[in-house]
């Protein structure tokens, strides 16, 4: 049998104490490295969205700056001068010109590089042009309209719970899913039925306000096929969680292939359809229509029906007996209808 000596026991136990003490701030950092895969900021799939990390990126470096000193200073401080040390109290000192130049000199540089990058980065993902888009790097000239490159234009209707997605150009509407060419600029025109919403693509755009009675503009490019999550990020109401849709990224040929296939479905979107879909509809699984043609000025006459006071009204008890309605098929519950 080995035997350990008790005071080397001793030493032993306190620096087991102490590495199962410190395991997790070890070990926790480790995991979080993994977690960038799933974290869609991370992973830009287009200008917009690249501009807005290297910004975050920017701010974050630039606060650590001031952070990670700070709190190395103060547990410094905390240590050196703590009671038991007995460290030495001048109570003839009341200035250090080191100290006035550390205490404004740092602020008024961070505010100053912050504010720089900042009003840089207004111009490169303004919803209404964004620079980043038409590559132009100057900040003293207003930026060209992007639209010179003939950009697809949707326009987005938020409902309580789904989203309408008008191709004006193409004649055509999607029901919760977005279909978008790769390497052409996207211009949205965004509105809402009822209530405020926010229309958000992590990987492609960032959030904005899309709000009833109004017209908001977004713009964005996709730089590589695939499909992207796009949902609401506004909480507005029972149906908020599931206020979500597929964002295909298609090739220009295959975008142009599947537009002529709605085409030629047979659905037809006028506004005493549109009206059905506006109801309170709770998505709890994914729910898809495409129509092949679109009333003229459908989007215009949403707008100005919501500003003449048009809405559409939920039931109080409607988040109570979600449960009950699943059983029974309440109307205002899509199930699976992908054509």
């Amino acid at each position: 049998m080995h035997i350990v000596h008790p005071k080397r026991a001793g030493l032993m136990g306190r620096w087991w104490m102490h590495c199962h003490r410190s395991l997790p701030a070890l070990v926790v950092p480790l995991l979080l490295c993994g977690c960038s895969r799933k974290i869609r900021l991370f992973h830009p799939q287009g200008p917009v969205a690249s501009a807005e990390l290297h910004y975050t990126i920017i701010d974050v470096l630039v606060m650590s700056v001031i952070i990670l000193p700070t709190t190395a200073a103060l547990v410094l401080f905390i240590w050196r001068y703590r009671r038991s040390r007995g460290a030495a109290y001048d109570p003839s000192f009341n200035r250090s010109h080191l100290l006035e130049f550390l205490m404004w000199g740092v602020p008024v540089t961070t505010v100053a590089i912050l504010g720089y990058f900042s009003f840089q980065g207004v111009f490169r993902v303004n919803p209404y042009g964004p620079t980043v888009l038409t590559g132009k790097t100057s900040l003293f000239r207003l930026p060209p309209k992007s639209g010179t490159a003939d950009p697809v234009v949707i326009n987005v209707v938020a409902t309580d719970w789904q989203w309408l997605f008008i191709y004006p150009k193409q004649n055509i509407a999607t029901l919760n899913t977005l279909v978008v060419p790769k390497n052409r600029d996207i211009a949205f025109r965004l509105t809402s039925t009822d209530v405020v919403n926010d229309f958000f693509i992590p990987q492609l755009i960032p959030m904005i306000d899309v709000m009833p009675g109004m017209r908001t503009k977004d713009e964005m490019r996709a730089d590589h096929t695939g499909v992207w999550r796009g949902f609401s990020d506004d909480l507005s109401g029972a149906g908020f969680s599931w206020m979500q849709f597929p964002t295909r990224v298609l090739s220009k040929e295959a975008f142009g292939n599947w537009v002529r296939t709605v085409q030629g479905g047979p659905l037809r979107l006028d506004y005493i359809a549109f009206q059905k879909i506006a109801q309170p509809t709770i998505l709890l699984r994914p729910a898809y229509a495409y129509f092949s043609s679109v009333e003229p000025h459908l989007f215009s006459r949403i707008i100005a029906a919501a500003r003449a006071g048009k809405v559409y009204s939920t039931r109080t008890q409607l988040t109570k007996d979600m449960r009950k309605a699943v059983t029974r098929h309440a109307t205002y519950i899509a199930g699976n209808t992908h054509p």
